[in-house]
């Protein structure tokens, strides 16, 4: 899975009440260890706290990509959103 793809699935979750910003962080974190290059997001992301929702969201819209779009519906679809 890309990381735009990810990051809209996370979007979606906060704005819809379904992931906390610590489950991205926690993301962020496993993302900046098995990258093969560390960018930006991930470390800004990384470093927020868990009540830093707002800013998780807004580091997430940073995500570079193009979203895959049958992807995120499965992924939505597990969380029982469609």
């Amino acid at each position: 899975m890309n990381y735009r793809t990810k990051a809209e699935y996370y979007i979606q979750g906060i704005t819809k009440g379904f992931v906390e910003a610590s489950e991205v962080i926690a993301w962020a974190d496993e993302v900046i260890v098995s990258a093969p290059k560390t960018e930006e997001w991930m470390v800004d992301i990384s470093t927020c706290g868990p009540g830093d929702r707002m800013a998780v969201l807004s580091h997430l819209n940073t995500v570079k990509g193009e979203v895959d779009q049958a992807e995120l519906a499965q992924l939505l679809k597990a969380k029982g959103i469609s």
